[in-house]
């Protein structure tokens, strides 16, 4: 199963200006070679037959007749193989020429697509030796023997995706010409480019790339001239991109002086995923100025459904590295906070009560409190944090919870627990040795009361602490730490909050608090609702019972932003956590994951409110809308036969 991933390649041939025998050649074995790596389609960069800097030998009469010999060969060595070949020539048609992209698979010339947008500045003169496509309807000429179409409205599909082709300057132009192909259900846009290099150029062009591979949401592979092509004032570099809806996933050496083969996989039915839920997508494709009727050109079957991924896979998508880190972490903070300055704001109250439980939820929350009073101008000491000990709290996190408190210069209320439960497990006739649900939940309950009710008291709200990753797998107290006046942490994951807490430590905080929150960053996560080991250490440790939540959440990720199924879903986890989980855990805590999303929806449905910071979060107000008894049992079966 391919998993709608589609193999593709931009290749950087090695080149001699105006020797189509030789530049044949090097395009044979750069295609021998990606047919033999599983390619389905290959592009190559502008004019790549004859050198794209041949200038006015654009007009000799023998180096046209060399270029569609040297096309026929190309046909010929290609016959027996599947894979789709992109390649650029100057074809001669009704009595001009035209800077094409041909497209061949099996001996066979598919389609002959011409560059529209001809640059006449500078360095580029090319309408000095070719005519715009816009000059010709489409229609039929004789090439390599053969009659086939030409014009700039045509598609290829294949059995993994359906593709378009733009020549390089066609890109730059205000309303590109794959614009137009994507309305028309282009899911890969191909561009045979020759682009030298300039100061400052290349990021403007990957700027480029990217933003017109979001804009129509598609993949965009880019092959430009390299090494050889270099002559008289002009050097070009070999750029060969890969970009998939905005993000680049492969890319070549620039200046290097050796052919290159740049490979990955387009993720299509990602793609699909994204056009179907992308309204302004569908109200484009029925607004398009492009009234032309487009031919759609079937290729033969490809390759086996059965791809080898070589693309990686970020393990951890909600997290960015680097620098990203920290403007992402900034920007979340600042965007809870002003959600929550918002509430305090329209209902007036007076305090806001937050238990503190020496964790890191609860930390996130109350870090987000104290910057929102600061922000409004109210003083800390409205913020009252109560942290509740009981059976499973450990002295790491009561002394964490109470020296982070002081740290911050909140009113601290502390409530011990176990008495209130055991009185309550004597009304409720239940064995207070029997550590089960009903153990851990009675004490969950008697602290959001406690919260509840000291907010009363307090002409207050309780700030919710549990996260995205808690609510996808239902791992909270129905009623319990799942109810609050307002959840600031509501659509954060857990892999995301353990590095926020980091980045206010490092960046907003004073040396004791500073200490303080390092060291929750590096206490397990655990509810403490069960009693600690003989040495007092935490005996109950949430990702024993649940799972690694980096696993969890790679799974929400590719789940609810994507839509995919278990056993892609299973593929590409094992490709990112190779080395790290073997397949077998993959596939136990994949099955837990979707067992646990459908059997509690029916917390979600009730959630309070919560500031939405990224693209994946389950409000059921309109984020996730998923009835309370779906069947999970597609998915499991899935996940059962992995």
């Amino acid at each position: 199963m391919n998993f709608g991933f589609v193999k593709v390649a931009a290749a950087v041939p090695s080149i001699k200006v105006a020797d189509c025998r030789y530049n044949i050649q090097q395009i044979e074995s750069l295609t021998l070679q990606a047919a033999g790596k599983g390619v389905e389609i290959i592009c190559f960069p502008e004019l790549c037959i004859t050198g794209y800097t041949c200038a006015d030998l654009f007009q000799q009469d023998l180096l046209l007749e060399a270029c569609e010999s040297s096309m026929m060969t190309l046909l010929n060595t290609t016959r027996s193989l599947d894979i789709i070949s992109i390649v650029g020539a100057p074809v001669p048609y009704n009595g001009t020429l035209l800077n094409c992209a041909i497209v061949s698979q099996k001996g066979k010339i598919l389609c002959i697509i011409p560059k529209t947008y001809l640059p006449n500045y500078k360095e580029f003169y090319e309408k000095r030796w070719f005519t715009s496509a816009k000059s010709h309807p489409d229609g039929h000429l004789r090439y390599c023997g053969q009659t086939v179409p030409i014009g700039t409205h045509q598609l290829v599909r294949t059995p993994s995706c359906t593709f378009g082709i733009e020549l390089c300057e066609d890109v730059w132009a205000t309303i590109p010409p794959s614009s137009n192909l994507a309305m028309k259900g282009a899911e890969v846009i191909f561009n045979l480019s020759a682009t030298n290099e300039m100061i400052g150029k290349n990021g403007y062009l990957r700027s480029l790339l990217s933003q017109q591979s979001a804009r129509c949401l598609a993949g965009y592979v880019y092959s430009s001239c390299g090494f050889g092509e270099s002559t008289t004032d002009l050097v070009f570099a070999g750029n060969g991109y890969i970009y998939e809806n905005g993000s680049l996933i492969a890319k070549s050496e620039r200046f290097c002086l050796k052919p290159q083969l740049v490979i990955s996989e387009i993720d299509v039915e990602k793609l699909r995923v994204e056009r179907r839920i992308n309204t302004t997508f569908g109200d484009n494709i029925r607004n398009c100025d492009d009234t032309a009727n487009y031919q759609i050109i079937s290729s033969d079957p490809l390759l086996s459904n059965n791809i080898e991924l070589t693309r990686t896979f970020d393990p951890h998508p909600f997290v960015p590295t680097g620098k990203d880190l920290d403007e992402r972490c900034e920007e979340i903070f600042h965007i809870q906070c002003e959600g929550l300055a918002k509430r305090i704001q329209h209902t007036n109250c007076k305090s806001a009560v937050v238990g503190i439980s020496g964790g890191l939820d609860s930390t996130l929350a109350l870090l987000v409190t104290v910057k929102t009073f600061d922000l409004l101008d109210i003083p800390r000491k409205g913020i009252v944090g109560i942290t509740m000990p009981g059976f499973g709290t450990t002295d790491r996190t009561y002394n964490n919870a109470m020296t982070l408190m002081k740290a911050l210069g909140i009113t601290i209320r502390e409530i011990p627990i176990r008495e209130s439960v055991i009185q309550h497990f004597k009304d409720i006739d239940h064995d207070i040795n029997v550590h089960n649900i009903t153990y851990e939940n009675g004490q969950a309950r008697e602290r959001t009361q406690i919260l509840m009710d000291v907010a009363n008291q307090t002409n207050g709200m309780v700030i919710g602490t549990g996260d995205l990753s808690e609510l996808a797998l239902g791992w909270c107290t129905y009623n319990g730490d799942h109810m609050s006046m307002y959840a600031v942490n509501t659509s954060i994951p857990k892999t995301l909050v353990k590095h926020l807490v980091k980045w206010v430590a490092l960046t907003e905080s004073e040396d004791e608090a500073r200490d303080t929150l390092l060291d929750i960053v590096d206490t397990p996560i655990s509810p403490e609702l069960l009693p600690p080991t003989e040495d007092g250490q935490i005996a109950q440790k949430t990702e024993d019972n649940v799972g690694p939540y980096e696993l969890h959440d790679f799974f929400i990720y590719h789940f609810m932003r994507f839509g995919f199924r278990p056993a892609k879903i299973f593929a590409m986890a094992s490709k990112a956590f190779e080395g790290t989980y073997d397949e077998d855990t993959i596939k136990k805590w994949l099955r837990t994951f979707c067992w646990r999303f459908f059997s509690q929806q029916f917390k979600r449905s009730c959630l309070p409110d919560g500031p939405k910071v990224g693209s994946i979060t389950l409000s059921p107000r309109g984020d996730w809308r998923m009835p309370s008894d779906a069947s999970s049992e597609l998915w499991i079966e899935e996940c059962k036969n992995l």
